[in-house]
């Protein structure tokens, strides 16, 4: 009987020490370490094969510096490899919230969404059963669009600038306006009257 009391309670202890051991350290950088080293060691991951302790490292790499965009940039390229474009997009759009001006992360983002909506497009395509060539198949994937909005056309026509003819039978010469000389006077706005 004082069997079955102790077990459980020791069960519990030993559980409890073990959420109290501090682990391997994979996902947490060590006091004082440096962005370089949490890329470098992020690489070395991915080059192991882990790509969950790769993020693991970029992650906290992020919040231990919050101001810098690398750690993102390398998450969003890392998703992007692994074809995981919508996680891409987020990842890419954190970094560009650092560095509005990032080539890499703005390219990262604009590829995803591309590919995002391509995919979309071709499962909507194979849902729909559109086939044809593609002039007839852009029509009618518009005409869906354009349905789903309902609007007549998704985008306005541009309006035709006026044309400006002249007629046949005229020609224009300039010809100056001679003031008409009147009394003398030194009013300079008295041709104007």
């Amino acid at each position: 009987m004082r069997f079955t009391r102790l077990m459980p309670a020791m069960a519990c202890a030993a559980l409890l020490t073990a959420c109290a051991s501090p682990g391997d350290g994979s996902g947490t950088l060590a006091k004082g370490a440096t962005m370089e080293a949490s890329v470098a060691a992020a690489d070395a991951a991915v080059a192991a094969g882990q790509p969950d302790k790769a993020f693991a490292v970029l992650k906290s790499a992020s919040q231990a510096f919050p101001a810098d965009k690398t750690p993102w940039v390398r998450m969003a390229q890392m998703r992007f490899d692994a074809n995981n474009y919508g996680q891409a997009i987020i990842d890419g759009l954190e970094a560009l919230e650092r560095d509005p001006d990032d080539t890499l992360a703005n390219s990262i983002v604009a590829v995803s969404g591309l590919r995002v909506s391509s995919k979309a497009l071709a499962e909507l395509t194979r849902k729909n059963k559109i086939n044809g060539d593609v002039k007839s198949e852009a029509q009618d994937l518009a005409k869906l669009l354009r349905t789903s909005l309902g609007q007549e056309e998704l985008v306005a026509p541009r309006p035709k600038p006026p044309t400006r003819t002249k007629p046949a039978g005229t020609t224009t010469t300039a010809t100056a306006a001679t003031p008409k000389p009147g009394p003398a006077s030194n009013d300079p706005f008295s041709v104007i009257k």
